[in-house]
């Protein structure tokens, strides 16, 4: 809590009430820390309030008008850090950093500090005159940087990040201007709005970002800070291409614009932190509106932030448009149309398996069924579907969701993700107990997710009874309708690829030349591949018997499993992607 200085100096009748009011007013009038005014009227001494700031809370004082500081030390601590906290780095000791500070109980600039430098913080007194004498003294710079900064995004020139701004705009239809962030208007501060970056070339580039990324059919945004650059990077079918690199003197102005329209703490800077942005923007005259997932993760230098674009429209729940073979699809459908048992998606972080998930719920939501899920967080909301989001911080996670749910009178369960041995648990028990459960775990096949629930303490008779089924998936680019044109290989390099001899003299592979639909490369959109692996007798009695993984998957593919590598050479076949995109997704 600040320092109340003016009670301080009344309680030690170093002023009279009278005199502290005509300070008040005076500070009024004049603006500036009511210590400064009652020395500038006067009134006190520099040394006084020192003193008396020393004798409250055990610090000692210095007079810094004395001291000679070491440029060294100064180097420690940013000018606009010293200027915020009203602060001037002394000496520096081993491991300790002592700072002149004019508020001895301002605990977060010295945790600020700490975390910044790396030293240990010993605070000491000084008056507010003289620290301010000593940043101007020490830190000249400063004030002129502020200024240039102030010039490069004012509204008069261009700047910098203007420039940067109109390069990326040029490469978009899109208006970034008429872009209304929804749901959090009321709750920003003119001040926050102020001191962030609020600066009109600020918030257009960040406009410019949002709109380009959807019209390019982005499905992340990255903002990364380096040590001499910032670059923004889009995740386009799968693959991150480089788009710009802004001023590195904007990265905190940009970080504090992207936090403010997701409702995230600007002045939280050491600690990840999670938020939405939702935003209306017109298409072609009609009002559309999009959210981003944004994530901030504190870096060496600065904080990264990673938006993902969730997209209602391009949501797809038709499963047959989703890259299923056609005997794999009837097996999926056939175990999620099941009343009871669990049906497990794998695959690692963006390879579809929410929209596989959401697309089977859709097929199974029906006005008979009862259907709840648990995720983290929620991606979309499905109509007629009770969704809840999972908050770790308050003791809600996936166990305990779960364990809610079956006092809910559930017929079917979607558990968003499979991490520990509770989690499971309960979800094996659920499947166990009358209730159909979804989920989804992180591994590399269909028949290694047996051996990952036994690995978490899942008994073998337990998993063996309970999983119905388990199907792995990946993603990869589609040819581009536009250019596509034949583009022959080798039979030498598609018997290697996996095709066998037969095949490889008959397949004739497709490749996109590059066009302007496909920005030049060749590749548009993304399709599936899929290992769909039914639990059959058979397998169910390799797994009471602790069969590994290797075994599970020989045994699969002679009860007809097509393995993801198999999938992808099929969608080759079909002109669907390339020998390219399968080998770099899926293996042998």
């Amino acid at each position: 809590m600040p320092v109340r200085i003016g009670e301080l100096l009344l309680k030690e009748k170093r002023i009279t009430a009278e005199q502290l009011q005509q300070a008040l007013n005076h500070q009024k009038a004049n603006g500036g820390k009511l210590g400064y005014n009652l020395v500038k009227m006067g009134l006190v001494k520099d040394e006084e309030i020192t003193a008396l700031l020393s004798k409250q809370y055990g610090v000692p004082s210095i007079n810094l008008t004395q001291f000679e500081i070491d440029p060294a030390v100064i180097k420690l601590i940013p000018a606009d850090t010293a200027q915020k906290y009203q602060i001037v780095p002394l000496s520096r000791a081993g491991a300790t950093l002592t700072i002149a500070m004019t508020d001895p109980t301002n605990v977060f600039a010295m945790d600020d500090i700490k975390f910044m430098t790396g030293y240990n913080v010993e605070p000491v007194v000084a008056s507010e005159t003289a620290v301010t004498e000593a940043i101007q003294r020490y830190y000249p710079s400063g004030a002129k940087a502020a200024k240039t900064v102030s010039a490069a995004t004012g509204p008069s020139g261009p700047g910098a990040l203007e420039m940067a701004t109109r390069g990326l705009e040029e490469m978009q239809t899109l208006d970034a201007g008429d872009v209304e962030v929804l749901e959090d208007l009321e709750e920003i501060s003119a001040e926050a709005l102020a001191k962030q970056g609020e600066e009109a070339p600020v918030v257009r580039l960040v406009n410019v970002l949002l709109m380009s990324a959807i019209q390019k059919g982005a499905s992340d945004i990255h903002i990364e800070p380096y040590e001499k650059e910032l670059r923004v990077r889009y995740r386009v079918d799968g693959i991150l291409y480089n788009i710009m690199n802004p001023p590195m003197k904007f990265r905190d102005a940009i970080t504090s614009r992207v936090k403010i329209m997701a409702k995230l703490d600007i002045a939280e800077k050491r600690l990840p932190q999670d938020g939405r942005i939702k935003i209306r923007f017109s298409d072609g005259g009609t009002q559309k509106e999009i959210d981003f997932r944004v994530s901030v993760l504190p870096t060496l230098f600065g904080e990264k932030i990673v938006m993902r674009l969730l997209d209602k429209d391009k949501l797809m729940l038709d499963m047959t448009k989703l890259g299923f073979e056609q005997e794999s699809l009837t097996k999926f459908e056939v175990a999620i149309l099941r009343p009871w048992g669990m049906v497990l998606v794998t695959g690692p972080t963006g390879s579809g398996k929410t929209n596989t998930l959401y697309s089977s719920i859709a097929r199974i939501n029906t006005p008979e069924t009862n259907i709840m899920t648990a995720e983290d967080p929620v991606e979309f909301n499905l109509v007629g579907i009770n969704q809840v989001q999972v908050r770790e911080n308050i003791g809600l996670n996936f166990a305990a969701a779960l364990r809610s749910f079956l006092r809910q009178d559930p017929n079917i369960i979607l558990v968003g993700e499979i991490r520990d041995f509770e989690t499971a648990e309960i979800a094996v028990k659920a499947a166990l107990t009358g209730h159909l459960v979804l989920s989804t775990l992180h591994t590399n096949d269909a028949p290694s997710t047996v051996n990952r629930l036994m690995n978490m303490g899942i008994e073998p008779f337990l998993v063996a009874s309970s999983v119905h089924l388990i199907c792995a998936q990946r993603l990869v680019r589609r040819v581009c309708s536009n250019c596509k044109e034949a583009h022959p290989l080798p039979p030498a390099a598609l018997i290697q690829a996996g095709f066998n001899e037969e095949d490889a003299g008959r397949v004739a592979p497709f490749k996109g030349k590059g066009c302007e639909k496909c920005n030049q490369t060749g590749y548009k959109g993304r399709v599936g591949l899929y290992e769909v692996m039914e639990v059959s007798e058979e397998l169910r009695e390799l797994i009471l018997v602790g069969a590994s993984g290797l075994e599970l998957r020989r045994k699969a593919v002679d009860e007809g499993m097509i393995t993801l590598r198999q999938s992808g050479l099929r969608k080759v076949k079909d002109g669907v992607t390339t020998v390219e995109e399968v080998v770099r997704e899926t293996v042998k």
